[in-house]
């Protein structure tokens, strides 16, 4: 009873894997579809891409960037509003937890195509093991793009660790789940320091909001747990309350 107790609910997938596939598939045609057919259709943009100093591949990859970032930002907040019980208000705990699943699988096909867009702009010249791999690339802030990569696979982690939670067992996958934490680090702290945008008021206000409000969800998950009382302090108290119960006399 009391593992019934510490644990908390648990919310099945409402992704097969094939659901799953197909979300990556439509981002990766549409990364297709934009680089092929948008340039017939704008002629600057068509220079954009393939003259001598195409900068549309750097618009967006920074772009896709802050999009990324923003699902990372709405699948923890999500989160955190599902463990310390605020989801119930709105949107409703189911609600809440196929938001967050859907926009964790999102986000990361946002991530891939931030990094491997980049492999096109000619002033980085990123190559496709220069993306994938961790510190791997060189010249442009080498150590704070590896940190937006460790972002990435880390968040990946987490992700798939849901779908392998039968075999893992819950409190492997609660532990892995912290993970998000470090990814969230990883991502601003690669924002902060290797974005160009960061010096723009908007960007940081972007930052300072989304933060915030991730710090102040963490704050009120942590105050809940530590203010609830403890399974066995409940045990003991339904037990003391059924004994009572099952004591007094029956007055007719």
């Amino acid at each position: 009873m009391a593992d019934k107790i510490s644990q908390e609910p648990e919310y099945e997938s409402t992704f097969t894997p094939q659901s799953i596939l197909y979300i990556f598939w439509a981002v990766a045609l549409g990364m297709y579809l934009a680089m092929t057919l948008l340039p017939s259709w704008l002629p600057n943009l068509s220079a954009s891409l393939a003259g001598a100093e195409p900068k549309a591949y750097w618009y967006l990859s920074r772009g896709s960037g802050f999009v990324a970032m923003t699902l990372l930002w709405a699948s923890m907040a999500f989160g955190l509003t599902i463990t310390n019980k605020m989801a119930r208000l709105w949107p409703g705990a189911p609600t809440a937890f196929a938001v967050h699943e859907f926009v964790s699988l999102l986000g990361l096909a946002f991530v891939m195509f931030h990094a491997l867009i980049l492999m096109g702009d000619h002033f980085i010249n990123f190559t496709f093991l220069q993306v994938v791999i961790p510190f791997a690339s060189s010249g442009f802030k080498p150590f704070w793009v590896g940190m937006g990569q460790i972002g990435f696979y880390s968040w990946a982690l987490v992700t798939v660790s849901f779908y392998v939670r039968s075999h893992i067992g819950h409190n492997a996958w609660r532990l892995i789940h912290f993970v998000s934490f470090l990814t969230y680090v990883a991502a601003l702290a690669h924002g902060l320091v290797s974005g160009t945008d960061t010096s723009a008021l908007w960007a940081q206000w972007y930052y300072w909001i989304s933060g915030g409000s991730l710090l102040f969800l963490t704050i009120y998950r942590v105050a809940a747990s530590l203010s609830a009382p403890r399974p066995a302090v409940r045990i003991a108290a339904e037990s003391r309350d059924h004994s009572l119960k099952s004591s007094s006399p029956i007055v007719e």
